[in-house]
């Protein structure tokens, strides 16, 4: 409990902040702002409640009685709770009688703060402090704090709009109030740490304060051996020894399970008992939320369970087992086998995985599930059948272990002949689907053009997510060529049988093909767009899409990065980079790579090149070919490098490269980097011409730009005329170089695309002037008038932040789900261009969007 203070302003005592305590404005604002008589803080244990109620009670108006009781969470009887109030309130009698009469006729402002109300359920105290808060006396504020929601009749108050209550995810920190502290500290950490602590403290403020004063180990590893690990012991202190040991029990079997409801709480601790100890623990505020899925599916507080899941836990296989035979009866196959993995039940594991098709690789983290199973048991899993070395060899290739998936593969040669000609015929086309696949991520195209088509010629319609991945190979390959038209029509046939199956994680996955397309035709707004949209859908999922989800957000980083859009860049970038990371994505490369091209942007050139070795570390770890990230890696580096003027290293890089994308044996470029043989090209001009050696220069900058113009792909038409101005600006040929620049300059205005300008600027100052603002700042006024900017509910939703309203207050006034309230709040963050509520709020009364 927070320690108490003689406050020599008001009578009594008040309760004494932290030195660490940094003001929390945007709380406790709206808190002194609104004209409810009762002002309800109702969340966990650690969650500042008391804190905060201090900091508001201390900006009492003048000639305010402010009067603090702090009831330690005991169980109290009514009687001792008048008696207290009696007391404090400097009564003689302490009857509920008198004192409701004397509550009701307080003649002066009166703001009386309960702190910490009894923690266990008790009806006829909650029956007493229901009378109590139904006096009608306007000089009368009740301020409460409670671990557990009191039963007193809420929407009555609610409804007479006397009621102001936040919640646990209201109260917890934001990145912004996380850096503030990092500040104070002796010696202050970087923004980043900031960022760890977030995402392992889920803004959880006993959480955040234990990262700090553990040095911020905890948020980046387990306890070590030997060292008291504070946050266990806090929660033994909070809430284990305030349970009952059977109770204590149940919670930490739910804190081991990634989801639970009443039913399987029924199945894992007796019919009649288990929804009831359920119940009981949600009463008493123990850390229990909802799923992230949505229904009426509930989880342990993540950072709370994830510290349960790093200790032994001897009994542990018994209750996943358990669960994992509930799940099967409920045909939930994807629980199933979550469980079956925790229970050690390889075996179950590998039987539940005849229920999946390549979607299952998209949910979650089950492809690394699936590696990792194939590492524990891999000769038990390659006995299995043509289905699960399909789903395994998948899984690799998304990993980037080419040899692995190769060698599994191979093994499809066990299942021949089959039983007839037709499914002979269909299992050849199966491996022909994903020997293409292997191929083409290799860089091995007309091989792998040639098992794409002859797959499709032989796939019955029922093999539907083969079809769909063979002509996303083949629309990839398209856009590789620059024949953007077959791009076009391969990608169209592919999204109507996605559609035609109501596939939405695979619509997802086709429409990052398509929004490829839309940005070489250079519309990368309207590839943004399309991607946020699909963002939103896959986001509603019951079952997250974790690493579709990356990939998706890592695109709209490289899409913000090209529209000159930084801060929404950087958002998306570690967002994708987190997701692919857990996932074993090989396209966490891009995260990275994103990273350091924002870093250059910026001038912190050391920093971009910890990001690029950072990226070329973790492609070593996980023995990723060089073929998928060595060419763009150095394609990068030797960007930094021009704009650093040191063009001898980028030269020796970027002919080294292109050896490799050169003739008969030569290598197509990767998928996800369908600009970078040319975009390599252009640069290896550029470093000739800057030591010295500018033959044919022009001509091969000439040469790009019609080719450019014959595909019609103006995002690389954009790049080469820039290019083509600092040659010839370099050269000193000052017509060329002016008649560039300006159909560059035209064109990048057209396509939006900002960020070429601000790489031109940065390796040649003299050739464009000074800008006047960042292009992160540029890009975000938008160029229409700013009144359509935000829709009409984005508008409502955007007026109740700036009021403080958490997103459950703001689906409960608008009458929209939660989920809605969040994709508001996406919609308006990409639409400001930023990333703090706070900061949304600010941008909006600058446009005057709030008036």
């Amino acid at each position: 409990m927070t320690a108490m203070t003689r406050c020599p302003e008001r009578p009594g005592f008040m309760p004494r902040l932290s030195s660490h305590h940094s003001p929390r404005r945007h709380l406790s604002a709206p808190l002194l702002l609104s004209s409810a008589r009762v002002k309800l803080l109702c969340a966990p244990a650690g969650s500042g409640k008391t804190a905060l109620l201090s900091e508001c009670l201390q900006q009492a108006p003048e000639g305010c009685r402010v009067i603090w009781l702090p009831l330690g969470g005991a169980r109290q009887t009514p009687e001792e709770l008048c008696r207290a109030l009696a007391s404090a309130l400097g009564l003689a009698a302490a009857e509920p009688a008198a004192l409701l009469a004397h509550l009701a006729h307080l003649p002066a402002s009166t703001w009386l703060c309960i702190d910490d109300y009894c923690r266990l359920p008790a009806a006829d105290l909650d029956l007493l402090l229901d009378r109590l808060l139904s006096v009608d006396n306007p000089g009368l504020t009740w301020w409460i704090g409670s671990r557990r929601r009191p039963q007193c009749n809420w929407p009555r108050l609610l409804l007479d709009d006397q009621l102001y209550e936040l919640d646990g995810g209201a109260l917890a920190f934001s990145q912004d109030d996380i850096e503030r502290l990092l500040q104070r500290l002796p010696q202050p950490l970087c923004a980043q740490t900031a960022s760890r602590v977030l995402q392992r403290s889920g803004g959880w403020c006993a959480g955040v304060r234990i990262a700090l004063l553990d040095g911020s180990e905890w948020v980046s590893q387990p306890c070590k051996p030997g060292r008291p690990n504070t946050l266990l012991e806090y929660l033994e202190h909070e809430l284990f020894s305030v349970l009952p040991a059977e109770l204590a029990e149940v919670w930490q079997v739910l804190a081991h399970m990634p989801r639970f409801n009443a039913e399987l709480c029924e199945h894992l601790f007796g019919a009649g008992e288990g929804a009831q100890y359920l119940r009981t623990l949600q009463d008493l505020g123990c850390f229990i939320e909802p799923w992230e899925g949505g229904g009426d599916w509930l989880q342990v507080f993540a950072p709370l369970a994830r510290l349960m899941r790093d200790e032994a836990w001897p009994t542990a296989r018994s209750w996943h087992r358990r669960a994992c035979q509930w799940f099967t009866v409920q045909e939930d196959w994807q629980s199933a086998f979550e469980q079956a993995l925790l229970a050690q039940e390889f075996e179950v594991a590998v039987s539940l995985l005849e229920h999946f098709n390549f979607e299952f690789l998209f949910q979650r983290h089950n492809g690394l599930l699936l590696l990792q199973l194939h590492e524990r048991q891999g000769a038990e899993l390659l006995l299995g059948s043509p289905q699960l070395l399909g789903l395994l060899a998948a899984a690799m290739l998304f990993a980037g272990r080419f040899e692995q998936a190769g060698q599994c593969m191979a093994q499809m040669a066990r299942f021949t002949p089959q039983a007839s000609a037709a499914e002979q015929r269909q299992l050849l086309a199966r491996w022909q689907a994903q020997q293409g696949w292997l191929l083409h991520l290799g860089g091995r195209m007309e091989a792998a053009r040639q098992h794409f088509r002859e797959a499709l010629n032989e796939l019955d319609d029922s093999a539907w997510t083969i079809r769909l991945l063979c002509l996303s190979g083949l629309t990839q390959q398209a856009l590789l060529c620059g024949e953007l038209d077959v791009a076009q029509s391969l990608n169209r046939q592919a999204l109507c049988l996605a559609r035609a199956q109501d596939a939405l994680l695979f619509e997802g996955l086709l429409e990052l093909d398509h929004a490829q397309l839309l940005e070489q035709r250079g519309a990368p707004h309207r590839a943004q767009s399309l991607l946020e949209q699909v963002l939103e859908r896959l986001s509603g999922q019951a079952l997250r899409a974790t690493p579709l989800l990356g990939r998706l957000a890592l695109r709209l980083g490289r899409l913000a990065l090209r529209q000159g859009q930084d801060p929404q860049a950087a958002g998306y970038f570690r967002r994708g980079l987190e997701d692919c990371l857990v996932s074993h994505d090989k396209c966490a490369l891009y995260g990275f790579l994103g990273e350091a091209q924002l870093a250059a942007n910026q001038g912190d050139y050391a920093q971009a090149f910890v990001r690029l070795r950072d990226a070329e570390r973790l492609m070593q770890q996980r023995q990723i070919p060089d073929s998928v990230y060595r060419g763009v890696l150095l394609q990068v580096s030797s960007q930094l490098w021009l704009q650093q003027g040191r063009a001898d290293l980028a030269h020796e890089a970027l002919s080294r490269v292109l050896r490799h994308y050169r003739g008969p044996q030569a290598l197509q470029a990767p998928p996800a980097s369908l600009e970078l043989i040319p975009s390599i090209e252009c640069l290896l001009v550029l470093a000739e011409v800057h030591l010295g050696r500018p033959q044919a220069a022009v001509a091969t900058l000439q040469e790009l730009l019609a080719r450019a113009r014959r595909h019609g792909m103006l995002g690389l038409e954009v790049q080469v005329q820039l290019v083509l101005a600092e040659v010839a600006f370099r050269l000193g040929d000052q017509v060329l170089a002016a008649q560039a620049l300006q159909a560059g300059q035209a064109l990048a205005a057209r396509c939006n695309l900002p960020h070429a300008l601000h790489e031109l600027r940065l390796r040649q100052p003299g050739l464009l002037p000074p800008a006047d603002s960042p292009p992160a700042m540029a890009a975000q006024a938008p160029p229409e008038s700013h009144e359509n900017l935000l829709s009409l509910r984005e508008l409502q939703v955007l007026q109740l932040i700036a009021q403080g309203c958490s997103n459950q207050q703001i689906a409960e006034q608008l009458f929209i789900s939660l989920h809605t309230v969040k994709t508001h709040g996406r919609r308006i963050h990409s639409k400001l261009g930023v990333e703090r509520r706070t900061q949304a709020v600010a941008k909006a009364q600058a446009l005057g969007l709030m008036s």
